[in-house]
Parts: C-alpha cells; structure tokens; sequence
C-alpha cells in the first residue's frame, strides 16, 4: 500500500525519492530507534512498536529514503470517536529532519484515511516542543480546517516528572 514518491528539498543527499508506506513488522526496531534517538518523544518499549506495527500498521505510516525507514507517524482511531485518528507520535531520523518530512508523513496518513471516514485528528504535545506546535499548526492551515488546543493531562495527572500534555484537535478535515 505504497503512495506516490515526493521528492524531498534541500541537499544532494537528499535528492531521492522519500516514499510513504504503512509499516510492518520488520520495521518496529527502526521506529523505536527513531523514537529514542529523538530525545524529544516518550520512549514506548521496544515491544511496544513491535504491537503498534502489527495492530495499528493500518493507522500508521513510515517514510522510506533509499528503503531505510527515515521516519513515522503512529495513530489509532479513538475508539469512542471512530472517525478520529489520535497521532501517538511523529518522529524523523536527524539526518532528514528540517525538510518536511513530518508534514508529508501526516498528509500522506490523512489522505488515506479522510476517505475511510476520518474526520478529526487529535494529538497531545507539550509547550516547549515548538517543532510539534507548529507542525500541527500548520497541518490545520494546509487542511484549511479548525483547530482547537486545550489542556488534556496537566503535570498533576502524571505520577512522573511530566509536563502539561496539550491536545490539539483538527477538523473536520
């Protein structure tokens, strides 16, 4: 279930096509790399990715540069809300982030699943991630739809050293 390759601006290396695809199993290990590596994202257990590759893949979608998964988005439809797909992370390689790969991962996502019925999406992020704030922002712009950010989970809510999780939701789509 492969999409239409895009092809990425910016340097030599990355001249070649980046493609856009659901993940497999194969794929979890280098999504739980990307994700540890970002120092940005909670870090899910490596069995974790394993689950979200083979019980959401359809929800889901990695970028691939040269075959290499380079980055993701990971997803599920809420199951009270069927027709929102709430966005657990986005996450791309360091060497590819800075040329838009994160928007075209959740363009590529949307686009397959606005016509199976989503109409919303949702995501939390936290003040201080500034890349995240304004990805979803500007995933609204493009869509032309809504968006509504509100506090989901205050710092109280977290039995750890957690900061304000701020829900976004975008739509209709």
């Amino acid at each position: 279930m492969s999409a239409k390759p895009n092809r990425v601006g910016g340097g030599a290396a990355l001249a070649d096509d980046i493609t856009f695809d659901v993940p497999g199993l194969p794929d979890a290990a280098k999504l739980w790399r990307i994700a540890k590596d970002s120092a940005a994202l909670d870090l899910n257990s490596s069995y974790a990715y394993l689950l979200w590759c083979r019980d959401f893949a359809d929800t889901s979608v990695v970028a691939r540069y040269q075959g290499d998964v380079i980055g993701f988005v990971t997803g599920y439809r809420r199951p009270t809300s069927m027709d929102t797909l709430l966005v657990w992370q986005v996450a791309v390689d360091d060497s590819h982030r800075g040329h838009g790969v994160a928007a075209r991962l959740l363009d590529d996502l949307l686009n397959r699943l606005v016509p199976q019925g989503i109409r919303y999406m949702e995501t939390t992020v936290t003040e201080d991630n500034t890349a995240s704030n304004r990805l979803f922002q500007s995933l609204a712009l493009r869509r032309r739809a809504g968006i509504d950010r509100t506090e989901l989970f205050g710092s109280a809510d977290f039995p750890d050293d957690h900061e304000t999780e701020f829900r976004y939701r975008i739509g209709p789509l």
